[in-house]
């Protein structure tokens, strides 16, 4: 990704700075070797994750022990302190002191198994196989050695401006980037889910994406809570992902974040097991796959969940659409982001349940996207915003039996030769008319 220059800062399309989290991205790269990005991306994110956790109890280790209160061994000191406990075998400095050594993936894979055996909430998240033989050695060290020297996740700089946040996001991008179709199936474009975010405004309640990936929609969502004066915890947080690698990586996100999350994973996914069947949720944001043919949908002809009509078997979009419409709590909201063809296409019926869906006035607005937004796919695609209760309250107007559409296909600015992204400007642009048409007192200010 070509990185743009404003006023001598490095910045990326969204604005965001770009300092170390390039620089460590640009240098990483250079060490993957033979290894494809989808095993790299294992390896790289696991160690930021084990360089974090070790930092971050190594600095109350230290306040600990110049205290004298306190044994700095005792367990529940650091999770009084919500601290992830990090036994001796596990610690970073162990590692960097061996990563000259060959049985550094050895050392790797212990320390994995000893931070999730005393640390129930990571249990079956973290990755391993570092000592496998397909995995060079040196390369290896050479990567120990690097996280070692860029990142001080205890450094007060570094929390204050979330460098953790900054580099797993970045790294989750480029590697979305570098797989392509299969990328853009853990991860959605920073700039979408921030449309879906600011239109929504998930500021108190359940969130909810039944695909949740690599859980960037919760990690905006959180964002957005905390930058308009909330807290962690205002926001509940569920998900569900069929993809068990995919679901690490959300597991993995969001505790470095500090997030609290109820994220179920199992091979059937949403539809042939939904896991959180009686959940209601405030707010649902979701990027579904675009278009699968292969979901099963034969065997699910008389769902409850279908009360718009039965979606073709041969295509999920509706299907989507109505599983995410039946987890709506009564004056709940949802973003949905699908192909265009979702709008037009009358595939095995599809246009009937998009007019009964119309006739029973559950969809809010529409935003047709431009095209190159998406790792996985250059066809354009668009937002569904659902409503389950269009009258007029909380300071909104009368929307019933009314439909918002906006036209968005010409924003956005190219930041390589494939691939556009929306700026600050447009997100704001196409979210203040959405806050307008809705009749919220100052939008568009």
């Amino acid at each position: 990704m070509p990185i743009k220059k404003k006023n001598g800062k490095n910045q990326n399309g969204n604005g965001a700075l770009l300092g170390i989290e390039n620089e460590l991205w640009e240098a990483a790269d250079k060490l993957r070797g033979h290894l494809d990005a989808a095993e790299y991306k294992s390896v790289v994110l696991g160690l930021i994750f084990l360089k974090y956790v070790s930092d971050i109890f190594e600095q109350v280790r230290e306040r600990v022990e110049n205290e004298g209160l306190d044994d700095p061994e005792d367990r529940d000191v650091y999770l009084a302190e919500r601290t992830f406990w990090v036994p001796k075998e596990a610690r970073w400095k162990i590692l960097q002191d061996s990563a000259k050594h060959e049985s550094i993936g050895n050392l790797i894979d212990k320390a994995m198994e000893a931070i999730e055996r005393d640390n129930p909430s990571l249990r079956g998240m973290l990755p391993g196989n570092y000592g496998r033989a397909t995995l060079d050695k040196r390369r290896l060290g050479d990567l120990v050695d690097l996280v070692s020297n860029k990142i001080n996740f205890a450094d007060e700089e570094s929390r204050k401006q979330d460098t953790l946040g900054r580099v797993y996001e970045y790294f989750l991008s480029q590697f979305a980037s570098q797989e392509g179709r299969k990328g853009g199936e853990f991860y959605t474009p920073r700039s979408v889910v921030r449309v879906l975010v600011e239109m929504l405004e998930p500021y108190v309640g359940r969130v909810y994406d039944p695909c949740c990936g690599s859980g960037g929609m919760f990690v905006q969502s959180d964002k957005f809570v905390q930058e308009h004066g909330g807290r962690i915890g205002d926001i509940a947080i569920y998900g569900q992902e069929s993809n068990h690698t995919t679901w690490r990586l959300c597991k993995m996100n969001l505790a470095v974040r500090g997030i609290d999350a109820d994220i179920r994973w199992n091979n059937d996914g949403s539809f042939h097991k939904d896991e959180l069947r009686d959940l209601r949720a405030d707010f649902i944001l979701a990027n579904p796959p675009f278009n699968i043919s292969d979901w099963g949908g034969e065997r699910l002809r008389d769902d409850v969940r279908w009360k718009f009509g039965a979606p073709p078997v041969g295509n999920a979009n509706y299907a989507w659409l109505q599983h995410i419409d039946y987890h709506l709590a009564p004056n709940g909201t949802a973003g949905v982001v699908l192909a265009n063809g979702s709008m037009s296409s009358n595939q095995s019926g599809e246009g009937e349940i998009r007019k009964a869906m119309l006739e029973a006035d559950v969809v809010d607005c529409m935003v047709a996207l431009p095209g190159q937004l998406f790792y996985s796919t250059q066809i354009p695609a668009c937002l569904w915003f659902l409503a389950r209760n269009k009258n007029p309250g909380k300071g909104l107007r009368d929307r019933r039996g009314q439909v918002l559409f906006i036209d968005a296909r010409k924003l956005g600015v190219l930041v390589d030769r494939t691939r556009r992204e929306l700026t600050e400007e447009d997100i704001k642009k196409i979210a203040d008319t959405y806050h307008a048409w809705r009749g919220e007192d100052g939008a568009g200010e």
